[in-house]
């Protein structure tokens, strides 16, 4: 018999696939899956809550002032005062709900089945070690994007209400606690969350130990990129510049004084000077013949998103492809 042909009865392994451990493992954890949908519907609605809310409070001018139309005192509407407190840190709960995914992968999704052995029987069913980590990041990867991408959209939607009223500033699109929810950065952040949490466990492969070492990286990462952020993009630079003069939407990031060579001098340069001579004068006796300000205008919130978000998603990467070298390492 020619070695190109075969028996008709012979059996054909079929082709490995991802359905039947994507199957298993929504089944397996079905009960965390209505969680996160119920945390899904409980965000939207306190946003739309929020909207109807401030929608039916009593103002009397077009601008949000309850007082008499021009008079001399500004006072916003209670429900517009709290939306904003509420609203105002909304990035900040965003990027926590994204970092308890990547806590739930490293935790009850790979390292208690790495810990407690139960990752044999998957294996042992023509399932490789590959296809199996493969499984434990697509779906949970899947479900982030699209969970998180439902709740920017809705987080914006809040965020638009608050436009163009008076003396608003805890809303401000550069603000640490709502920038990184209200674009592609958020998205970013949960394929790192799930990346890291599955790298942690694989490593580690300890429930409790991976869920912490998870939240620690991710912690880290966050408080970077919060602290950093401004470095991003290159700033706009402006000459005999004031705070006064400056949109609402500029993101001022530092100001000093210039001397006639061109040469900076920055406000901490003098913050060291005594009293009596005080800090202008300071500056001034060095040379200083006029101000300047490093500043992000509205139009630098795409660029700092998307290089947030590459910075993110070339991270997420790398710990994907640690953890199947890895698992590979460890389990062939």
């Amino acid at each position: 018999m020619s070695t190109l042909t075969r028996p008709k009865d012979a059996v054909t392994t079929p082709p490995a696939t991802l359905r039947g451990p994507v199957r298993v493992l929504l089944r397996l954890h079905r009960k965390a899956l209505w969680a996160t949908g119920g945390l899904l519907v409980i965000g939207i609605g306190i946003v739309v809550a929020l909207r109807v809310w401030m929608a039916s409070a009593k103002e009397l001018c077009a601008d949000g002032d309850i007082t008499p139309c021009g008079g001399p005192v500004y006072q916003p509407s209670y429900a517009r005062t709290s939306t904003e407190a509420f609203l105002s840190e909304g990035g900040t709960v965003l990027l926590l709900l994204a970092g308890l995914i990547g806590v739930f992968v490293a935790g009850p999704l790979i390292a208690r089945e790495l810990e407690s052995g139960t990752f044999r029987l998957a294996w042992a069913q023509s399932v490789s070690p590959a296809h199996w980590l493969a499984a434990r990041l697509a779906v949970p990867a899947a479900l982030t994007v699209t969970g998180l991408t439902v709740l920017a959209i809705v987080y914006r939607w809040g965020l638009w209400a608050l436009r163009g009223y008076p003396y608003s500033h805890g809303t401000n699109w550069y603000a640490s606690g709502i920038f990184p929810g209200t674009g592609p950065a958020l998205l970013g952040f949960g394929l790192l969350a799930v990346a890291v949490g599955a790298l942690c466990a694989v490593l580690v492969r300890r429930t409790l130990l991976s869920m912490s070492l998870t939240a620690l990286v991710l912690g880290t990462v966050a408080l970077g990129l919060g602290k950093r952020r401004y470095e991003l993009w290159p700033t706009v630079f402006r000459e005999n510049a004031d705070v006064v003069s400056f949109n609402s939407g500029d993101w001022v990031v530092d100001m000093g004084m210039i001397t006639a060579s061109g040469q900076k001098l920055y406000w901490q340069d003098c913050y060291d000077a005594d009293g009596v001579q005080g800090i202008e004068a300071c500056m001034r006796g060095r040379g200083a013949v006029g101000y300047f300000a490093e500043h992000h205008p509205a139009s630098h919130y795409w660029p700092l998103q998307l290089v947030e978000t590459g910075i993110l998603l070339a991270l997420a990467a790398l710990a994907a492809f640690a953890a199947f070298r890895v698992l590979r390492r460890l389990h062939g």
